[in-house]
């Protein structure tokens, strides 16, 4: 009686470890005491644009019909401003200016060249705006609603991304969320993320950039049920065959 009450005591501690251990790696963003007390630089990082990106580029000034000639208008609809596609060099050509070269620049940055080039034709400082058209991020793997969500505000965070894909599921590792980023040289980076830290926060991967790919990693019983599937498949493919071949012969040698 007192081994099996041991026994069952060890057991219930075992139980109970366990428990508290996975309840620890739900949780996003531990520790955030020792985060709030750590010194936070402002990081002020301007999407940048890369090759493959649709950019909306509108010129306006008081007059009009002075700023008319360096837009574009999309023939397919009304009033719409037409897109520019930069291309693998990292160019677009614009109206009047010919080509510039805008792959690595910011928004901010391409908006103060083109107005720069603009004071030759333009006797007033124009407006120019200029948005990225096609900012999309996709979010794969253990989410409740994996897809590619476009940006309209063109800044989001990881966190946000997840959000928009529904969060985790119980199979998703918080401590292996992955991020695949083509840079500017079209080479690819992964970086591993763990939700658990709250200093997460602090990465320069933190915020996220257009045509980013997150991918959250499934956990050891995520992989184990589909071991254990694909097993028990196989396990029913067998048996059924055996039994056809055993039915087969019992017919012939009747």
């Amino acid at each position: 009686m007192r081994r099996l009450t041991g026994l069952t005591l060890c057991l219930l501690l075992t139980f109970l470890f366990v428990s508290c251990r996975s309840s620890r790696q739900v949780p996003y963003l531990q520790d955030t005491n020792l985060v709030n007390h750590m010194e936070q630089k402002v990081r002020q990082i301007g999407v940048k644009v890369v090759p493959k990106d649709l950019l909306s580029i509108v010129v306006s000034c008081s007059t009009p019909e002075l700023a008319a000639p360096f837009n574009l208008v999309n023939p397919n609809a009304d009033s719409a401003p037409q897109q520019y596609l930069v291309d693998n060099q990292g160019n677009i050509n614009f109206p009047m200016l010919g080509e510039i070269h805008v792959g690595g620049l910011t928004k901010t940055e391409i908006e103060n060249q083109i107005i720069d080039r603009l004071k030759v034709y333009l006797k007033e400082v124009p407006l120019v705006t200029v948005r990225i058209v096609n900012y999309r991020i996709s979010v794969l793997g253990e989410v409740n609603g994996p897809g590619s969500f476009i940006v309209s505000n063109e800044k989001i965070n990881l966190l946000e991304a997840l959000a928009m894909a529904g969060d985790l599921t119980l199979y998703g590792r918080r401590d292996n969320v992955r991020l695949i980023r083509t840079g500017q040289d079209n080479k690819q980076e992964i970086i591993t993320f763990d939700l658990n830290k709250a200093e997460t926060v602090f990465s320069p991967y933190y915020q996220l950039q257009q045509n980013d790919i997150i991918y959250v990693t499934p956990n050891k019983a995520k992989a184990k049920n589909s071991d254990i599937g694909t097993t028990t498949g196989l396990w029913f493919s067998g048996v059924s065959i055996l039994l056809s071949i055993t039915n087969l012969l019992i017919s012939i040698l009747r």
